[in-house]
């Protein structure tokens, strides 16, 4: 059976950060079927596109069986990392200003996915690469400690 590599990064600047960032780490372990395989260090950044407090920050791999149907199974990912937001108490809706900009907020609980494999995706909901990683330090300098060499030769242009 075939494994694909799934990074993703996690943020917290409400309530207990460091307890969010466990809890949705045992979570996701629980969703997905298996313990991660790699943990960054938990690091703590200014928050990124608006003003609010603090954000503990770190990336997380889990290899996961790889299904035939990747625009399916990514979909599929995504859901469970909205519901474990949500269970954490993040607010389900994203607000937008009047030129269509996504406005950012605080929040208990942030998961994205960053990679899967070494696809690229890009539908309505989903695009892998995450667009902004390299905008984003605060997903670069955790990345950075876990990334395979697999991982970086696929996206020379992200680890420069």
């Amino acid at each position: 059976m075939a494994y694909v590599s799934v990074y993703l990064g996690l943020g917290s600047n409400l309530g207990n950060r460091l307890r969010n960032i466990e809890s949705a780490l045992t979570l996701l372990d629980s969703r997905l079927g298996t313990h991660y395989t790699s943990l960054s260090r938990v690091i703590e950044t200014d928050s990124w596109g608006f003003k609010g407090d603090k954000f503990l920050n770190a990336c997380v791999l889990y290899r996961i069986h790889r299904e035939e149907d990747t625009q399916a199974q990514c979909s599929h990912i995504l859901r469970i990392c909205k519901e474990i937001e949500q269970n954490l108490g993040r607010p389900v809706d994203t607000t937008y200003d009047a030129e269509g900009r996504r406005i950012y907020h605080n929040r208990t609980m942030d998961i994205d996915i960053l990679f899967y494999g070494s696809e690229h995706i890009d539908t309505e909901t989903l695009t892998i690469p995450h667009p902004l990683i390299r905008q984003r330090p605060f997903v670069m300098l955790p990345l950075q400690e876990i990334a395979k060499p697999s991982l970086r030769a696929a996206f020379p242009e992200i680890f420069v």
